[in-house]
């Protein structure tokens, strides 16, 4: 494997910003697309349970009924190459129990009966007295949630590491959203909801203002 230099690795992350205006007549090549899409499905997730979906938009009139709910994604909506949206399974799919948990555990991690039983037994204690996941639905969809933003963080990586800008997007009403895409027949709002938005594509302009960030030694301490 050949390693990005340190220098190259901070001027990728320097480059990437909340772009707010994509150029629409710039396009993704669905090579650099699938590759995003592969740093998303290749991204880590805890028990490795993957709780997450991926939709690629590209219907006009579902985005433009999502205009009316996605206040931080307007420009995105309308310009960006490609639109995505993250889905967070919901506490049905990631009991214990569930079938979606076994098949990941049998079908996809293939584990030996006696490893599989001894992980089930650690993510129930985990779900019910570690991390309380099973005290509402909404704690559980949170928690997938946050799995969701691993993969996340990689595809904004990805897809700066070839140039790609991108828009990581919170600013919608969920309910609304949710709501939306299950009449439209998009998803089950009981199986799996939206807990982000994504845009990608090309800027139209260069950013007005510098990344700012806090100094690394107000953040990190040694102990």
């Amino acid at each position: 494997m050949q390693l990005l230099s340190q220098d190259e690795i901070l001027e990728v992350l320097n480059y990437r910003h909340a772009c707010k205006a994509f150029d629409p007549s710039k396009k993704i090549s669905d090579e650099d697309f699938e590759l995003i899409m592969k740093a998303a499905n290749l991204s880590a997730s805890s028990f490795g349970f993957e709780p997450w979906e991926f939709i690629l938009l590209r219907k006009d009139e579902i985005k433009e009924k999502l205009l009316e709910f996605t206040w931080g994604g307007q420009n995105a909506l309308k310009n960006a190459s490609h639109f995505v949206l993250i889905l967070a399974k919901t506490q049905k799919n990631l009991l214990p129990t569930s079938s979606y948990v076994k098949h990941i555990i049998k079908d996809v991690q293939k584990l030996p009966s006696h490893i599989e039983q001894k992980k089930i037994e650690v993510y129930t204690l985990f779900q019910k007295e570690h991390f309380k996941l099973l005290e509402s639905q909404r704690a559980t969809f949170d928690w997938a949630c946050k799995q969701s933003y691993i993969a996340l963080a990689n595809m904004m990586f990805v897809a700066a590491l070839r140039g790609i800008d991108s828009l990581a997007i919170e600013g919608f009403h969920q309910d609304e959203v949710n709501k939306m895409l299950e009449k439209e027949g998009v998803l089950d709002t009981k199986e799996a909801k939206v807990c982000l938005m994504l845009g990608l594509g090309y800027r139209a302009n260069e950013p007005k203002y510098p990344k700012t960030r806090q100094k690394l030694s107000d953040i990190l301490r040694y102990i």
